[in-house]
């Protein structure tokens, strides 16, 4: 059973900066990754098509897929977990989320929806044409 994991999205100020960020990371040739003090308990059901859900400005809005947890070293010599991201950010529907601390788990079914994007252009559809055709029933 898939678990899912949100985070905070420190420095970010929309999801325009965080994909600029990552893009230049993946650019440089580095990995996308998340290092963390704790090792996630339900690490299994986090690999097994986990996301984690990026909090901007108290608004979850968007996706990553995780695609390893990695046990790695801080510098002080303490044990840490690496979150190793996939390179693709998903949209999603925008949900408020309260500020906490590190990172929690968020249950698939807690999880927002993708915003679909355009087939014709590739372009994530405008979130108040997704919201109308949702309420068509046409997505």
């Amino acid at each position: 059973m898939t678990v899912h994991l949100k985070k905070l999205s420190v420095g970010s100020t929309s999801l325009a900066t965080l994909r600029n960020w990552q893009e230049a990371r993946f650019a440089a040739g580095m990995e996308l990754i998340h290092v963390t003090r704790n090792t996630p308990r339900r690490g299994q059901e986090v690999l097994d098509g986990g996301s984690i859900f990026w909090v901007i400005k108290g608004v979850m809005c968007a996706r990553q897929p995780i695609t390893e947890l990695r046990a790695m070293q801080r510098a002080d010599g303490r044990p840490a977990c690496g979150i190793v991201l996939g390179p693709d950010l998903i949209a999603v529907e925008p949900l408020r989320a309260r500020v906490f601390q590190g990172w929690r788990y968020l249950e698939a079914k807690d999880a927002p929806a993708d915003i679909p994007v355009s087939a014709d252009s590739g372009e994530v559809m405008p979130a108040e044409m997704a919201a109308e055709l949702r309420e068509l029933g046409l997505l």
